[in-house]
């Protein structure tokens, strides 16, 4: 079951992601906004939770305010962390994003029409630019969702955070809601390949952490009390400890 519910799955993403893809492009032509586009991303995410039989719980909406920006911050356990926030977190955000996606066929020029933001973390400058970037958007109004891992957990548990995240909170000034999600890992991990297990995932969001009137030097401190606040609500195993806040 496992194997057939795998290939389901897999066949639902490529033709979801090309047609939904298309979808958001032509959108985005027409309108030339980036608010249409985002929905029909939620939509393709909560097509692709269905297929692999991943049910969602969500805890913490009324920690924040869904008219104003926020920087949320998430703990990266599998491919699955981005059809969950995607799907269940009820506000307009933005992802940023690792280069290397935006160079996928149908999937790179839709991420654009949505306005997601490309990061290339082996060029500094370039990452630092598009850090600013997202920073101007937060101070516009629209809310960034970013991962300070960096990139997946092999084993689910959480690594060490990339400050650059938390320059950005730090340059837009607003606060850092930190989102916790439990349970991804044992859906789609990186040491199963490529096999599926439906489950149940749970996404958690904590009391936004504010950063007005923190200076880019105390950028460790902020990265130390995001990391405890997302820890809170995973299990022990997941939580992880080691080293805090290096790279970019």
């Amino acid at each position: 079951m496992a194997v057939i519910r795998s290939v389901f799955f897999y066949l639902v993403l490529i033709v979801s992601t090309f047609y939904m893809g298309i979808a958001a492009i032509i959108t985005h032509r027409l309108t030339g906004r980036n608010e249409k586009p985002h929905l029909i991303g939620r939509l393709w995410a909560r097509i692709n939770l269905w297929a692999a039989g991943v049910k969602v719980k969500v805890r913490g909406l009324g920690n924040i305010d869904r008219n104003r920006p926020y920087v949320f911050a998430a703990n990266h356990q599998s491919l699955f962390d981005i059809f969950v926030i995607l799907g269940a977190l009820p506000v307009q955000f933005r992802w940023l994003a690792k280069e290397e996606l935006f160079r996928i066929f149908i999937l790179g020029p839709a991420m654009t029409a949505t306005g997601y933001i490309p990061i290339d973390r082996t060029d500094r400058r370039k990452a630092f630019e598009s850090l600013n970037r997202a920073a101007e958007m937060v101070k516009g109004g629209v809310s960034v969702v970013i991962f300070p891992e960096g990139t997946r957990s092999p084993d689910g548990v959480m690594r060490e955070f990339k400050k650059g995240g938390f320059i950005l909170a730090i340059r837009s000034q607003q606060p850092i809601v930190p989102i916790s999600i439990s349970g991804s890992h044992h859906v789609l991990s990186k040491k199963g390949g490529w096999i599926i297990r439906p489950g149940v995932i749970e996404m958690t969001l904590g009391v936004p952490i504010p950063t007005r009137g923190i200076a880019p030097k105390d950028r460790d401190i902020l990265a130390e009390r995001v990391r405890e606040a997302i820890g809170k609500h995973l299990r022990p195993e997941e939580a992880g400890h080691g080293p805090r806040g290096t790279g970019v």
